[in-house]
């Protein structure tokens, strides 16, 4: 999963027999082994003595030969990790605004947005998802073209900065890859057209942050009074699940969205169980919830393909919403990751709902949380579709098993073999109307 913040799950594949984590040792040991020799010369001479004296001379030119054709970035990263400055020439070629500069280099903004700035090419990547069903990121694509109108609708003054550019032509569209079904495919994403305040990238942080604040939500879809009784670090996932809501391709149920919203509280019981000294929070309720999540979290089940689908479409709008924020500099608050989201605790939630247990039953012990979570579903209800909320239907197999009986009762009365499981009448052509599944209209048609 694209944002699973499972420890367990991350240190098993970065531990794990043949995985990128063991690579990664590796490259620290040879360059700790390094650091013991004053010049390249004489860490050539140490490698060259565990080579069979026949081998030296091939295997010193090729090692020579890979050094010489290694160039070194002019980019000081000392001075940067030092003194915060940063200055690389091929970078400054590239005509973009110094903001921008500053940003890509504190890691504030992500390889998206760096990719479709100068390749004019995003590679948006596989999830744990339906292989059978269309790529998930499909949902969050108008949050990108968003992006892309931000990036690339440059105002004229930045056409005009300097013919010293070395970006690409400005297209009218951005090249993204994707899945499609087991395979990829290359598809052009049009870039929205913004207003004209928004044009201007190098002026897009100076924008006033109500200004910022509105295109964010817009692009979600969201009314910024639904937020406003929500707390500050929930704000932005609750806006992109009424974005989820509204657009997933693959109908989300109510306990799908109960469950998210279930896992959104790990964080503020975390701050609860944490926090001494606040007797007036029952911290005995939050703890005895907080556990219990945890226990769920820690509880291996079965995935269901279409729930890790849906809740990988919710990882994508919130990953491209992360990505807008960030860009705009922060018109909202940006989550705790951390303890925004879990798989394993959602899928277990979803399970757990799905058969017996009720959201009430579980918040009961936390009055603190369970307000929360009602201010939580309160502002996601008002962008989700009306039949998300509609009474649920009696389970298939309730109906299956009220059948049986039903059945089994007519069988004794005509006295059908075990075989039969329906009797029809032959001379009544409208007898079939009567079968009210769809096997007993095959059994019926068979018979007759």
């Amino acid at each position: 999963m694209l944002f699973s913040t499972d420890c367990a799950s991350t240190r098993t594949w970065s531990s794990g027999p043949g995985s990128k984590g063991r690579r990664h040792h590796r490259i620290l040991a040879l360059l700790n082994w390094l650091s013991h020799f004053v010049d390249p010369t004489e860490a050539l001479d140490k490698i060259l003595q565990y080579v069979p004296k026949k081998d030296r001379q091939n295997v010193q030119e090729l090692l020579c030969s890979s050094m010489e054709e290694y160039q070194q970035s002019q980019a000081k990263l000392h001075d940067f990790f030092q003194g915060g400055v940063y200055v690389c020439p091929d970078a400054l070629n590239l005509g973009l605004p110094e903001w921008v500069h500053v940003a890509l280099a504190k890691g504030q903004l992500s390889p998206l947005i760096s990719d479709a700035l100068v390749l004019r090419r995003t590679i948006l990547h596989t999830q744990v998802e339906n292989m059978k069903q269309p790529s998930t990121h499909r949902v969050s694509q108008p949050i990108r073209q968003t992006i892309y109108g931000l990036l690339l609708n440059t105002s004229a003054d930045q056409e005009n900065m300097g013919q010293k550019s070395r970006l690409p032509p400005m297209p009218g569209a951005v090249s993204e890859v994707e899945r499609l079904h087991k395979s990829l495919k290359t598809s052009l994403v049009d870039p929205v057209t913004l207003p004209k305040d928004h044009c201007d990238l190098g002026k897009l942080v100076e924008l006033p942050l109500l200004r910022r604040q509105r295109l964010l939500l817009e692009t979600l879809k969201v009314n910024r009074t639904i937020l406003e009784p929500i707390p500050a670090a929930l704000k932005l996932p609750i806006a992109v699940s009424c974005y989820w809501l509204q657009h997933t391709e693959t109908t989300a149920k109510l306990h799908h969205l109960q469950a998210l919203l279930l896992g959104m509280l790990l964080g503020p019981l975390h701050t609860m169980v944490s926090s001494p000294g606040k007797e007036e929070l029952q911290p005995g309720g939050a703890q005895t919830l907080y556990e219990e999540l945890q226990k769920v979290k820690e509880t291996p089940g079965r995935l269901h393909l279409e729930t890790a689908h849906i809740f990988c479409q919710w990882q994508s709008c919130l990953q491209m919403g992360l990505y807008l924020n960030q860009l705009l500099n922060m018109p909202l608050p940006e989550p705790d990751l951390t303890r925004l989201y879990s798989g394993s605790l959602v899928h277990g939630l979803c399970q757990r709902l799905q058969a017996s247990a009720s959201v009430e039953g579980l918040l009961n012990p936390c009055p603190e949380a369970k307000l929360l979570y009602e201010r939580l579903l309160t502002a996601t209800k008002s962008c989700a579709p009306a039949e998300l909320f509609l009474p649920k239907r009696k389970s298939s197999s309730k109906r299956d098993k009220h059948k049986k009986k039903g059945t089994s009762r007519s069988k004794n009365r005509v006295g059908t073999t075990p075989h039969t499981r329906l009797w029809h009448d032959r001379s009544n052509r409208f007898e079939l109307l009567r079968s009210e599944t769809p096997e007993g209209h095959t059994e019926a048609c068979e018979l007759a």
